[in-house]
């Protein structure tokens, strides 16, 4: 029988702690350990470990890619006509769409903070969609 100290192989002990296990399982505890060093070592010899992002821009060139004028202007009368979709809307249905979908508030947080049941805020939700998909189809 071997004794480890577990502190020396898991991160998440703050104190020592020392066991005793047998041979073959410090041997294969102790090769994991070689293993992941001598990879960390290829990796650092590799230059594995810098970012593409050289402060060229590239990583943020990929992730985010620039609009077209026209995207741009499209994006802009879409946004134009939801709100007007969503200015059409009575008061109730306009502001539980809000706070729903821009918000992020679920059905039952609204119905509690207005002190109403839940069915009333779907269903006003739920008309309130399809009065604004009427308003866009008419647009």
């Amino acid at each position: 029988m071997a004794k480890i100290n577990l502190r020396d192989f898991y991160p998440f002990y703050h104190s020592d702690l020392f066991i005793e296990i047998p041979h073959e399982v410090e041997t294969a505890l102790l090769e994991a350990e070689r293993l992941e060093k001598n990879y960390i070592r290829r990796r650092f010899y590799n230059k594995a470990h810098y970012s593409l992002d050289a402060n060229d821009g590239i990583e943020k060139n990929i992730l985010f890619v620039s609009l077209s004028p026209c995207e741009i202007y499209e994006r802009k009368m879409t946004t134009e006509q939801l709100q007007a979709a969503i200015t059409s809307l009575p008061e109730k249905q306009r502001k539980r769409i809000y706070a729903h979908y821009i918000l992020g508030m679920s059905k039952s947080d609204i119905a509690r903070a207005e002190g109403v049941d839940e069915s009333a805020v779907r269903d006003a939700i739920s008309r309130g969609l399809k009065n604004m998909e009427k308003f866009l189809k008419k647009d």
